[in-house]
């Protein structure tokens, strides 16, 4: 095979999925070739919206900003959790914890709740447990992300038990989360075979935001085969 390249983002289109309370999605002709000469499309949309990252700054002021951050927090070998075939709203346990976590690597959790997307049930996906991130953080890990609407837990409908508990122990140690992943179960197969990967979660450059849209992409290189 070679080298591949996995996409891991989700699309971005008119009345797609977004975390409860977020701006809806809009993305229609602002120009067309008809009228104007070319096409050109209005969007409308929050800074969460579809395959992002959040930046610290996304739960403390006080916390750095996407534009703050170096571009090495979006990029690295990438190693996989797999905590496929849970329960809804399980919190995943750091005995899930796979080895080679160390600084530079970018932790990629799969849960399997992507076959979800569109769907109510993407809401009830498994989530950290809060002594799972702080693991993740003592490991020196600082790029996270997930195949699921949320690091943390999303609660359900009509319920007031919202906690950031996750995203407040990554985040405060200066770690960038990636949120709503697809395809992570190529991904696996790949960790599985040895494959090495590289992952990149690079952002649109937002001035001062709490996170962006990225083009989540995994580089799959069977020739470079892990011992």
């Amino acid at each position: 095979m070679g080298v591949e390249l996995l996409d891991l983002s989700v699309p971005i289109l008119t009345g797609m999925p977004v975390y409860p309370g977020d701006p809806e999605v809009e993305a229609v002709p602002a120009l067309t070739v008809a009228e104007a000469g070319v096409n050109v499309l209005r969007l409308h949309m929050g800074s969460q919206t579809g395959t992002h990252v959040d930046a610290p700054f996304h739960v403390d002021d006080a916390l750095p900003r996407l534009d703050e951050l170096p571009l090495s927090r979006f990029t690295g070998p990438a190693v996989v959790m797999d905590a496929r075939g849970l329960p809804p709203r399980t919190p995943i346990g750091p005995e899930l914890l796979p080895g080679g976590l160390a600084p530079g690597a970018v932790l990629l959790i799969a849960t399997g709740w992507a076959g979800h997307w569109g769907t109510d049930a993407y809401h009830a996906h498994p989530y950290l447990a809060p002594e799972t991130a702080e693991s993740v953080v003592a490991a020196g890990v600082r790029t996270v992300g997930i195949d699921a609407l949320s690091v943390d837990r999303t609660p359900p409908p009509g319920s007031e038990d919202f906690s950031l508990a996750v995203h407040r122990v990554l985040c405060g140690a200066g770690a960038v989360i990636a949120e709503n992943l697809t395809g992570l179960g190529r991904v696996v197969e790949a960790q599985e075979a040895g494959c090495a990967i590289e992952v990149s979660l690079f952002p649109i450059a937002l001035a001062g935001a709490d996170g962006a849209p990225v083009r989540a992409v995994a580089r799959v290189d069977d020739r470079a085969v892990l011992v």
